[in-house]
């Protein structure tokens, strides 16, 4: 654990250093949103979100992509040194799947972010690839997510969960569309939350903590090991993005944050401790999903906004305020989590 405590930090000051000239670099692009025109799933506008958030307009996007090429880099480094110096490596499933499995997910995930961004910020709506819309988005999402879902069924053999009550429930291949849906459902859900300064960020460090918890529980050292160094960014990236931010994470981190939660938990085999540890994440999708719903079939809005904390920012709510109980509310969910993901017994191979 000190090795990875050490780790930890080191990513952490790697990721400082970089972060200042990273955010030039980021206004030298003009990699900035200079107009808050959002569009909801059925490309109706968000007044009130961009009423909120006019004023960030300007601040550079694509935070999230320094953590994912510093991260992805440090990784398969950190494990290399370990074998030269003799270290320890103790993994439930196979070494070379599980890094592939979670960079992978890390990686393209990221990928389909940043042509979002880049639509977003530089306005290509043109036809063809970086026309990208929302079903194609959707498309690539589902093609991504069901490779991963392959490889954690065929590859690492993961087919069943483990529900209090109701005992082991086995689904072999049918794990599959299980899979695709739960790291679809996070990486929206991360990119609907991603809506105020620190918040989706900081949800997601007390989500990992939790879940270095338990990789260190069962003696994975390559999960430990990536969720540290993951961990080491998010710290650095904070800094800049709590109230008021100089940086978003943009669709690129907030994309490949989510699915990658999503594959962690999965790679754990805590699905259903994922839902109750990154549980923020659940509730903010589902307030936007109803309010979606109700506007589509109802013609009237569920709520007054949405996503949840949005509908407090309309309230009058400060945005620090929000952000700081969502954390405490996230904390509370990620130990609840925690207590209940060691009490369900291992169900990994």
């Amino acid at each position: 654990m000190e090795i990875l405590l050490g780790l930890l930090l080191f990513s952490w000051f790697v990721h400082s250093l970089l972060y200042v000239p990273f955010i030039k670099l980021l206004y030298t692009w003009r990699f900035q949103r200079l107009k808050q025109t959002t569009r909801d799933a059925f490309n109706k506008r968000t007044p009130i979100f961009d009423r909120f958030h006019q004023k960030k307009a300007g601040t550079p996007v694509g935070g999230g992509l320094l953590i994912i090429i510093i991260t992805s880099l440090l990784f398969p480094l950190s494990l290399l040194l370990f074998r030269y110096f003799w270290v320890p490596i103790t993994s439930v499933h196979v070494l070379g799947s599980e890094v592939k499995i979670l960079l992978f997910a890390f990686i393209s995930f990221g990928l389909l972010g940043l042509v979002d961004d880049i639509k977003k910020t530089f306005a290509w709506t043109e036809a063809g690839f970086f026309g990208l819309r929302l079903r194609h988005k959707l498309i690539v999402e589902i093609i991504l997510a069901t490779i991963i879902g392959f490889w954690l069924v065929g590859e690492l053999r993961i087919g069943i969960f483990y529900i209090p009550v109701l005992g082991v429930i086995h689904f072999g291949w049918w794990f599959i569309p299980i899979a695709v849906f739960v790291i679809i459902a996070f990486a929206n859900a991360f990119n609907i939350t991603d809506g105020l300064d620190g918040l989706a960020s900081g949800v997601l460090m007390i989500a990992l903590t939790a879940f270095w918890v338990l990789s260190a529980s069962i003696l994975d050292t390559p999960m430990s090991l990536f969720i540290a160094l993951w961990m080491g960014g998010l710290i650095a990236f904070l800094y800049f993005n709590v109230f008021p931010a100089r940086i978003f994470l943009g669709d690129v981190g907030a994309l490949s944050f989510g699915a990658t939660m999503a594959v962690v938990g999965l790679m754990l085999g805590k699905a259903p401790a994922l839902a109750v540890i990154g549980g923020i994440f659940v509730i903010e999708v589902a307030s936007s999903l109803i309010q979606l719903l109700s506007k589509k079939y109802f013609g009237k809005k569920a709520f007054a906004a949405a996503p949840l904390h949005l509908w407090f920012q309309y309230y009058g709510w400060p945005e620090p305020k929000i952000v700081m109980r969502f954390w405490i509310v996230a904390i509370v969910l990620a130990i609840f989590g925690l207590w209940l993901a060691l009490l369900i017994k291992p169900q990994l191979p």
